[in-house]
């Protein structure tokens, strides 16, 4: 394979992820999107922009801007289509089918530049990061945003969740891919060639006193993702199936009432060097 070659989603693309991902995108929106706004009638490319959870919240805090969508993924694009127009008709949104290492734009098109958990389905982000700066101005900004699956931690404690969580780690990995990217954003950004580089923590944290988080992110957003690889996990020998059973349980568990559960993501903001 390629380095430009796409892995294939590690999810999938069933209405149970496109529904996973809308009460990922909405339940964190203000935690990843609070300080995202560009200016009236700047040019805005979402690279990978999947079924669109992410395009409404960026629509919705920039509406005179002007984005342009990109996914690898026909289906995925109709469906992120239907979404923007269903809330926001009048929003200034055009669709293109392309690989994000071959976009059909013209050099500096675009005033700035946005992905978000794009990166670790990538068996080559830094190549993929670098490809973007040909269509970003110079001067323009590049905001990317990623988890990082290894940043769990939760209460009780479970050996047996852990290992569930290591077997979608694993599966990302087999291919190429990096469930773990949040972490190294700065060296990837920085080594991509970009100027400025910061990268933040953006933690959440669940429990009683925050139900909405518990059942957005805890139980629909990260339990979910993780039981939907169940098959993938079992087909691999990654563990037994009693193990990830109890596993699951143990996940469900956190969410209980005197349960808690942390996972970190990380937004980093990066300028494309201006021309010598």
């Amino acid at each position: 394979m390629t380095t430009t070659t796409p892995i294939d989603y590690v999810h999938g693309y069933s209405a149970h992820e496109t529904r996973r991902l809308g009460d990922q995108a909405d339940t964190l929106a203000q935690l990843l999107h609070a300080d995202t706004a560009y200016p009236a009638g700047s040019e805005v490319l979402e690279v990978g922009c999947g079924v669109g959870a992410q395009t409404v919240h960026l629509v919705e805090a920039s509406p005179e801007a002007h984005f342009t969508a990109v996914d690898v993924s026909a289906a995925s694009l109709a469906q992120a289509r239907a979404r923007v127009t269903a809330l926001f008709p009048q929003a200034h949104v055009t669709w293109h089918q392309a690989n994000l290492f071959e976009l059909p734009f013209a050099d500096a098109e675009f005033d700035h530049i946005f992905v978000c958990f794009v990166l670790e389905h990538l068996a080559a982000p830094r190549q993929a990061l670098s490809a973007l700066r040909r269509v970003l101005r110079p001067g323009g900004t590049l905001t990317v945003i990623e988890g990082d699956h290894g940043s769990t931690f939760f209460h009780p404690h479970s050996p047996y969740a852990h290992a569930a969580i290591d077997c979608l780690i694993q599966l990302q990995a087999a291919p190429g891919a990096n469930a773990l990217i949040g972490r190294e954003l700065h060296p990837l950004i920085a080594g991509a060639g970009y100027d400025d580089v910061t990268v933040r923590p953006r933690t959440v944290n669940t429990d009683r006193s925050r139900p909405t988080l518990v059942d957005g992110f805890t139980r629909n957003t990260f339990i979910a993702m993780i039981e939907s690889v169940r098959k993938e996990a079992l087909a691999a020998g990654l563990i037994t199936p009693s193990d990830w059973d109890r596993g699951i349980a143990d996940l469900h568990r956190t969410a209980a009432d005197d349960g808690t559960f942390h996972y970190t993501f990380f937004k980093a903001v990066a300028v494309n060097p201006q021309s010598p």
